[in-house]
């Protein structure tokens, strides 16, 4: 997994320091990326550095921590957050429950819970982590068995990846590279052996002609669906249906 970046927001220049140089960052896969002193310049490098996770003081100038999460929250739920105060304050820890903060640090800060804290962070993460890539991975494969699926039930048809994103309103390139990560070839060159099995199936099935099975297959011009074939099969259709035919 790839270092956590870390953004220390805290007014006491010390306790920053501190964090810097008292903790160990490197050997729990961490770095720190940017300070603020107070509210709004949290705010303002959160935006600029999107940091992976935030180490906070609540009481800091121009605006308090809870308020920063609160905001940053909204553009950027999946920023973490451990608030470091100088505060046992229970209606502290009750805000903090509700913002779905990490974990609520007392100063003087321990550095050796401090560390099992940020090394149970990098677990949570990384289960999310996996957790989302599982989710995605699961949706891919159920949309690109109804595009396949759509595909097949349209095969005499114009078919290309605008249709299909039109159809589906998806991204043309998105269902290109559904094609390649889920099948493993390309849009165009599934297309194509769907369409020529389809053919084949027609040509060795039923007494359609050549001209017949070229519409059905999805091509309009006898010529393009013959020279395809042949290209594919190393043989024309009508060469292909009387080969099979007569064994």
């Amino acid at each position: 997994m790839k270092k956590l970046k870390v953004l220390l927001v805290d007014d006491e220049i010390i306790i920053r320091e501190g964090f810097k140089k008292l903790f160990d960052w490197e050997a729990h896969d961490c770095e720190v990326i940017g300070e603020a002193a107070d509210g709004l310049e949290a705010l303002s490098k959160i935006d600029s550095l999107h940091p992976d996770l935030v180490i906070m003081d609540i009481n800091i100038p121009i605006m308090s921590g809870l308020k920063v999460i609160k905001q940053s929250r909204m553009k950027y739920p999946d920023i973490a957050y451990v608030i470091v105060s100088g505060y046992d304050d229970f209606s502290y820890c009750q805000e903090a429950l509700r913002l779905q903060i990490t974990d609520y640090i007392l100063k003087p800060v321990n550095y050796e819970e401090f560390g099992s804290c940020i090394d149970n962070l990098k677990i949570s993460l990384f289960e999310k982590k996996i957790a989302r890539e599982e989710k995605e991975e699961a949706r891919e494969e159920r949309v690109i068995t109804v595009i396949t699926r759509y595909l097949q039930e349209h095969l005499d048809e114009e078919l290309s990846l605008a249709v299909l994103a039109a159809q589906f309103h998806m991204n043309p390139q998105y269902i290109s590279q559904l094609f390649k990560n889920e099948i493993g070839v390309g849009f165009l060159s599934y297309l194509t052996n769907i369409r020529m099995e389809k053919a084949k199936k027609l040509l060795l099935s039923t007494a359609l002609s050549i001209g017949e099975v070229a519409e059905k297959s999805g091509y309009h011009d006898y010529r393009v669906f013959t020279k395809v074939f042949k290209k594919s099969e190393g043989m024309t259709p009508s060469q292909y249906r009387k080969e099979f035919l007569t064994q």
